[in-house]
């Protein structure tokens, strides 16, 4: 994937994870990367109080370090298909990197289609890596814990992939995933063959799964950014057939509908929470 490429695509979907968000004890920190494979890096501490917290499908792989002083670990995450348990622990820390939306970083010992809705030890998966992983555990500062993992991994971030993966990719995320495949085919010159075979081998999902997960990705962007929303004017806006299918579709990725999720995030200040650094 190009390096154009993949700073197109970070540009048109930030992929979120709202109950990450929500579940911070305090301020969630966030710091865009320079390197166009990752869409940012996170830390948060869980708040003592915090409910179950649910990963929703945002089509990005993670890697989620439990930063406790106690039994520290590390895990790789791909992307969920619907909203489920994240298994964050109450009172522990939290450092992230959130690849882009489609990126499978090269030091993992795993094809992409292992990945999906999967979890595993960051050390079974990953060679060589127990300095680096303890180093980045041993550190509270969550810019050196940035530091340390590009220190480690910056050189092999990027697997890569097809000219119709990426091209499919970045299409889709401009779209905001509202695009059929015989558009895709019409777009890239690509047989529809060839694109699911290629698009499943690259990232682990067909282009159908990628281009639902980026609609609902879209939808929370814009819940998070415009506030007050009309929710037919946005399920119009996204391509969906009527408002109840777009209900449907975000209660089933998101747990919740669009109008609690919007009323939680406005009485829970969701904005104000995050500290960009």
């Amino acid at each position: 994937m190009s390096h154009d490429l993949a700073c197109g695509q970070s540009a048109v979907i930030q992929p979120e994870q709202p109950w990450f968000v929500l579940s911070a004890a305090h301020q969630y920190s966030l710091m865009a990367s320079r390197h166009p494979a990752i869409a940012h890096f996170y830390s948060f501490d869980v708040a003592h109080s915090a409910s179950l917290t649910l990963a929703i499908p945002d089509g990005c792989v993670d890697i989620v370090f439990d930063c406790d002083a106690v039994k520290p670990v590390a895990r790789v995450c791909g992307t969920t298909l619907e909203a489920r348990s994240a298994e964050l622990i109450r009172d522990h820390r939290y450092f992230g990197v959130r690849f882009a939306p489609g990126v499978v970083p090269d030091f993992l010992d795993l094809v992409a289609e292992e990945l999906t809705d999967r979890e595993f030890n960051f050390l079974d998966v990953v060679p060589d890596a127990r300095l680096a992983c303890e180093q980045i555990l041993r550190h509270s500062q969550f810019s050196r814990q940035i530091e340390l993992f590009n220190q480690h991994f910056t050189s092999r971030l990027v697997r890569k992939t097809s000219a119709v993966t990426g091209l499919s990719i970045q299409t889709i995320l401009r779209q905001k995933g509202n695009i059929r495949i015989e558009q895709l085919e019409s777009l890239t010159g690509y047989t529809c063959r060839t694109i699911q075979r290629q698009f499943r081998q690259d990232t682990g999902m067909s282009p159908k799964t990628f281009g639902r997960i980026m609609r609902c990705q879209a939808a929370v962007n814009t819940l998070h950014q415009q506030g007050a929303v009309s929710f037919s004017d946005l399920a119009l806006d996204l391509g969906f057939s009527d408002q109840s299918h777009f209900l449907r579709e975000f209660k089933k990725l998101v747990s919740t509908t669009p109008l609690d999720y919007q009323r939680r995030t406005l009485h829970e200040s969701y904005n104000g929470r995050i500290r960009h650094h």
